[in-house]
């Protein structure tokens, strides 16, 4: 996808030269929550080059702009079993509550069913608790049990799957 417009916001393909953007969103969420420590040399250095990144993992990253400001990111990438993991949805402070999120990880959703893929699922930590209800809102359901992981932020998370094959009337059209 390389534009696509919704209200006063433009999606598009991540480039390289939207990392520092992409990461100042990101380390805005993460100051919002006590404890979560946005390592990007140690843990997270394929947000420094955003787009090389997702495609070497098969994937794609997108960007959302207002303006020509970055104001929300997601990615994705596939999965050893068909599947497709979503990756790293976030949203400026600024720009919440109008739909954004909804929109990024629609994109995923088609993008996965493009793909012939029979579910999305991610991982996200049990402190983002406002991130919870979007994915359940939009159809997906928390797996049993948590994973930790051994990072700066002592993060614990959450794994959610979406079926995206017929039949789940819980999962409202994206």
């Amino acid at each position: 996808m390389d534009s696509d417009l919704i209200d006063d916001v433009a999606f598009r393909e991540a480039r390289d030269d939207d990392a520092e953007a992409v990461i100042a969103i990101i380390a805005a969420a993460y100051d919002e929550y006590p404890g979560c420590i946005l390592d990007v040399e140690g843990e997270a250095p394929e947000l420094l080059a955003l787009a090389s990144s997702h495609r070497t993992m098969g994937g794609t990253f997108w960007v959302a702009e207002r303006t020509g400001k970055v104001v929300g990111c997601v990615g994705w990438r596939p999965l050893e079993d068909g599947a497709v993991e979503l990756l790293k949805l976030y949203v400026d402070a600024e720009a919440r509550g109008g739909g954004l999120g909804r929109r990024l990880v629609g994109i995923v959703c088609t993008e996965a069913r493009k793909r012939g893929a029979g579910r999305v699922e991610l991982w996200t930590d049990t402190r983002f608790q406002a991130a919870h209800r979007l994915y359940e809102l939009l159809g997906f359901r928390r797996a049993p049990g948590t994973r930790e992981l051994d990072d700066l932020s002592r993060s614990v998370e959450y794994h959610y799957r979406k079926s995206l094959r017929g039949g789940d009337s819980a999962a409202p059209d994206l």
